[in-house]
């Protein structure tokens, strides 16, 4: 057997050293070692410049989004509500509909539709935005028709903004009142049984940005007199609290009746992030509640108090605002006591009440404690009640930053925008949104604290990392972004989407994956730490890599670099592998030699790099990176905005690597069809990512199409 294995790996070796052309190749980088620079890379440096450059474009964004702000702050200051107001606006369902005379119907009028590639080829108008509203919200409402009048202002800055940034995607303005500015602007489907259920006030830019982080301890009644119908809409208003809430927030929910009980157990006492995972537990846990007993709601209040003073003195939770949520059909005993203990004279928590069903002798009781406590009482006694009235504590959290005009700037975690355009074929992007809050400047409304809505703008996350390109992290090396909840942005182990059939669909908490589910050679949590804390600094760690679609795995030594994104809550991390990305190889080869080895017909280039920017100027788009490269090198196109460090490496492998059509060429023609059956092709790749192959046989007789 040692016999055969050595003749076999004997033959094997001489026979693919042979075609391959392995030995001229090393002696051709010998003959130019001599004028080679070796450059090490510096990876804090890297990670640094890297960060750098994403501050500016996404500080880019920001500006966007504040001067979209100051545009919608100044028309409303400028804009006198008036009641009667008709006004024809383009609604995004209605446009380019038509009656059966064959004519527009209303605020239906002609919307010219163009495929954008920018905007992954929907069908889009960059001229103008257009509103959507939800089915629940009426389209001619006076509060309506008002906002949409004044929010007209906007356009001319959509299309500025867009014209500054050619790199920004969707900006869109939210409105308090429930319709929701899109630009650019485009047509929206209704779901399958005709409704749109896409009201911005529920998405988690909008809420994000409308409140502060906030603690919360929802306390529902679960005696005898809510069973049925009002247990149903205490279920669906605790929901629809919860969707409220994101990542930044704090909560707990405690059902009462004879006595207190945490509906999760293993929560008793605490508040826990509000992040996916938790709100879906709660979610279910509410569904199982039933209805028994008497109420006595001092308890539960006592427990909540006690909860909240404990994280608010222990500097734990979203350090900002605290509230309690009590949902029951009435309170009779005397609570008063509870409150002079725990929360008067500071009210430090506010307490709001959610009055359910018809009932309303108990509504004197119930309304004193919201206005007792700086919070807000409404009664809910019908489902279709809840959306609107759970909306309303937003405004009263959002107040005190209306009043001292906090313009605090958001980003949201990673999530995918195919909600947007669910009615589309989405190619499905993971996107961070950067938004604002736009408040009323009127005088007279100053101090009640007037939320108009929220200014929002998406930014596709492969932009970002496009500012961190792989050939500058060598083989095997990469980037990746974390947010200071600890979760992945973007990694190449993140794999949001599943296959369900043939359809591809998001895993349900693919914005919530945290960074040590991915580098989870990272046990002691030193790298996850470090990043949450946006600190700067690196790290080594010992690690598998899978590849080939997990079939090996090879042990690496990897150099984790990492630092913060100033003015935002993301850090980037860069990773490199010892012996495939500590050196950079520069070569000087003049573009004229370069350039004739370039235009061999058997080379092409990785594609999904980016050697020029083709996607911004719609002349470039039709080029693929070689032929950019080439028209950049020959001055055919002067201005292609190309990475020069790049191209010369391009130009120097391409030197480097041109002997070998020659050496393969010969081969080929000197093949018998006997002699060596089984050798199909030959290829290279280089770390700038040039690639050369040939053909040993006919393209018809290749085994491994």
């Amino acid at each position: 057997v040692k016999s055969w294995a050595d003749a076999f790996s004997g033959e094997l070796y001489s026979i693919v050293t042979k075609y391959s052309g392995s030995l001229l190749l090393q002696k051709k980088y010998k003959d130019v070692e001599p004028t080679l620079k070796i450059k090490e890379v510096d990876g804090l440096e890297l990670v640094k410049k890297f960060s750098e450059q994403m501050e500016s474009m996404l500080r880019r964004k920001v500006e966007a989004v504040e001067r979209l702000v100051e545009a919608a702050e100044d028309a409303d200051l400028n804009h006198e509500y008036n009641s009667s107001l008709e006004f024809d606006y383009y609604n995004s369902v209605l446009i380019n509909e038509k009656d059966e005379n064959d004519n527009y119907v209303e605020l239906g009028d002609e919307f010219i539709l163009e495929p954008n590639e920018h905007f992954n080829n929907l069908l889009v108008n960059t001229t103008y935005s257009d509103i959507q509203l939800p089915t629940n919200v009426y389209n001619k409402a006076p509060d309506i028709l008002n906002g949409v009048y004044m929010s007209e202002a906007l356009n001319p800055i959509f299309v500025d903004n867009f014209e500054r940034d050619p790199t920004l995607t969707w900006q869109y303005f939210g409105s308090s009142t429930g319709f929701f500015r899109l630009y650019p602007g485009i047509k929206w489907l209704p779901d399958e049984n005709g409704v749109i259920s896409f009201d911005c006030r529920n998405r988690g830019w909008y809420i994000q940005a409308a409140t502060s982080p906030k603690d919360i301890v929802i306390i529902v009644d679960v005696s005898g007199s809510m069973k049925g119908l009002r247990m149903t809409i205490a279920k669906h208003t605790i929901t629809t609290i919860l969707d409220t809430l994101g990542e930044n927030d704090f909560v707990n929910i405690i059902a009462y009746n004879d006595y207190v009980h945490f509906i999760e157990p293993c929560f008793k006492g605490i508040l826990v992030q509000a992040d996916r995972d938790n709100r879906e537990h709660f979610k279910q846990l509410v569904d199982e509640l039933q209805a028994k007993g008497v109420g006595t709601v001092n308890k539960a209040l006592t427990e909540s108090f006690k909860i909240l003073r404990e994280f608010r003195d222990a500097g734990q939770g979203g350090l900002c605002n605290q509230a309690i949520m009590l949902i029951t059909d009435g309170a009779v005993e005397d609570y008063e006591a509870v409150f002079e203990k725990y929360n008067w004279p500071d009210r430090k928590v506010r307490v709001f009440t959610y009055l359910i069903g018809r009932e309303v002798t108990f509504a004197p009781n119930v309304k004193w404690i919201a206005c007792n406590n700086k919070g807000y009482y409404t009664q809910i006694s019908t489902l279709a009640d809840v959306q609107e009235n759970v909306m309303e504590y937003l405004h009263v959290l959002s107040r005190p930053m209306v009043i001292n005009h906090d313009h605090d700037i958001i980003w949201t975690e990673a999530y995918m925008d195919s909600a947007l355009f669910a009615s589309q074929a989405q190619s499905l992007l993971l996107m961070t949104t950067v938004a604002m809050p736009v408040f009323s400047k009127k005088n007279e409304t100053r101090s009640h604290g007037i939320l108009l809505g929220v200014v929002g703008s998406d930014v596709p996350l492969r932009e970002l990392l496009k500012l961190a390109p792989r050939y500058k992290l060598g083989v095997h090396g990469y980037a990746f972004l974390n947010t200071n909840n600890g979760y992945i942005l973007s990694h190449p182990d993140l794999r949001p989407l599943y296959k369900e059939g043939k359809k591809l669909k998001p895993k349900p908490n693919y914005n919530s994956v945290d960074l040590s589910e991915v580098e989870w050679e990272d046990q002691d949590e030193i790298l996850r730490t470090a990043m949450i804390n946006g600190e700067t600094g690196y790290l080594s760690m010992d690690v598998k890599v899978p590849v080939d679609k997990g079939k090996r795995v090879l042990f690496l030594t990897n150099d984790y670099f990492f630092t913060d994104i100033s003015g935002t809550p993301f850090s980037l991390g860069v990773v490199l592998s010892r012996g495939h990305g500590e050196y950079i190889l520069l070569g000087n080869t003049s573009v004229e030699e370069g350039l004739h080895d370039l235009l061999q017909p058997d080379l092409s280039l990785a594609n999904e790099w980016i050697y020029c920017i083709t996607d911004i100027d719609p002349d470039h788009r039709k080029l693929n990176q070689l032929e950019a490269v080439i028209r950049f090198l020959t001055g055919e196109e002067p201005d292609l905005e190309c990475d020069e460090e790049l191209v010369q490496e391009v130009l120097f492998d391409a030197v480097v690597t041109a002997p070998m059509e020659a050496y393969w060429t010969t081969l080929a023609l000197n093949m018998s069809m006997e002699t060596e059956a089984g050798v199909e092709m030959a290829f290279l790749g280089t770390r700038a990512g040039l690639m050369r192959s040939a053909l040993y046989v006919g393209s018809e007789k290749i085994s491994n199409r």
